[in-house]
């Protein structure tokens, strides 16, 4: 076949799933993969192997993580009081310690265990902002506070996540304490030069940008930012990530804005989350084995303990038990970093590609679980506590 028929065939489905579960409400993501697995080996078997098509589903899947980034207000924590910091320090800390929990109970050793528990730590917020809006809490106390202590959440995920893949596959030698001061150093110090490097290659003068310089110069200095952070040891997801936080306050144009969520979500993302459909053995389900006995242990333990952890953490930070209920249902949600660790940890060896269909699933699930809570809890919150 064709050089190009791999690529045509990952944009097709892409664009045919897409239009087809529109109409039923599933979530992009999930229908993305839905094509991936239909044209995989899994499935029908009609997509080749293909290095340049692996090399821009990984340029995907650093851009999933940039923009997640980008996603991140670092003036969010200037108001963080009490309050969220108790929030995510429960509503992360609980999960974790079920997640490792239950990698020592399933047979994982040290490091698949700690990723595990990593996983649980984390919650959607592609998922979560939405949800909040349709609800009409997003701009009030408790939307905010949940915003924000999912941010922490995140970012204190992949921090760990960054250490962990240090020890598995170190990009450097560096020790732990003078990689973190490095890490924590570059970041600084990007946020005080990148606006300055900029406003040098922009055309201020000119009226219009018809050759699309500012997009240029944000791409060049996404690619720079991930290069310095592997230089120093972070593995591209997170460099992505944190290229992403470092750059979200010197974009301020929401014309840019635009022009970047059309690159990444018209083209490297969706490349992505098919291949990553593609590698997806749903098979596995069908013999009722371990397989299906793991992810049933693994998303309910996820569901309990994301529940519990946020209310017990809402009661702590002082929110009335219906509130704290619905931070806990609100933060259930695992999507986009939950898929992008699994398939990184597959392709550095962590853990065998069975791993995948759980995390998919348990995507799928708590997607459509999380909104349909939250949405009963409304109006209890509405009627009083």
């Amino acid at each position: 076949m064709g050089e190009y028929y791999p690529f045509f065939l990952v944009i097709f489905v892409a664009v045919l799933f897409s239009v087809i579960f529109k109409r039923f409400n599933v979530p992009w993501v999930i229908t993305l993969i839905l094509g991936g697995i239909s044209i995989g080996p899994h499935g029908f078997n009609l997509l080749p192997e293909s290095t340049v098509l692996d090399f821009i589903g990984n340029i995907g899947l650093i851009f999933l993580m940039f923009m997640a980034g980008l996603e991140v207000r670092l003036s969010t924590f200037k108001d963080s009081t009490k309050k969220v910091m108790t929030v995510a320090f429960f509503n992360g800390g609980i999960p974790f310690i079920v997640g490792l929990g239950i990698g020592y109970f399933v047979g994982f050793n040290l490091v698949q265990s700690l990723l595990l528990g990593i996983v649980f730590i984390s919650s959607s917020i592609a998922v979560l902002i939405p949800t909040l809006e349709t609800t009409g809490l997003i701009h009030k106390p408790i939307g905010k506070s949940i915003i924000a202590s999912t941010i922490m959440e995140d970012m204190t995920s992949l921090l760990l996540l960054s250490i962990l893949l240090r020890s598995v596959d170190p990009l450097t030698s560096l020790p732990l304490p003078i990689f973190l001061i490095i890490l924590i150093t570059s970041l600084m110090t990007m946020r005080w030069i990148l606006p300055k490097i900029q406003w040098f290659f922009s055309d201020n003068k000119s009226k219009g940008d018809p050759f699309q310089q500012e997009l240029r110069i944000v791409f060049f200095m996404l690619v720079g930012t991930v290069v310095i952070f592997e230089l120093i040891g972070l593995h591209p997801i997170i460099a992505g990530f944190f290229a992403g936080v470092v750059l979200s306050g010197n974009i301020g144009s929401a014309k840019l804005k635009e022009q970047l969520h059309v690159l990444s979500y018209g083209l490297f993302i969706p490349t992505f989350f098919v291949i990553l459909g593609a590698k997806t053995d749903i098979s596995v389900f069908l013999n009722a084995g371990p397989t299906l006995t793991f992810t049933t242990i693994v998303l309910g333990g996820l569901i309990v303990s994301k529940i519990f952890g946020g209310w017990f953490g809402g009661r702590l930070a002082g929110f009335s038990k219906k509130e704290s209920l619905f931070i806990g249902y609100a933060t259930i949600p695992q999507l986009s970093t939950t898929l992008a660790v699994a398939f990184t940890a597959v392709e550095l060896g962590i853990f065998e590609s069975s791993i995948i269909p759980t995390m998919v699933m348990m995507s799928i699930v708590t997607v459509f679980l999380a909104p349909l809570l939250t949405r009963k809890m409304v109006p209890q919150l509405e009627h009083g506590n």
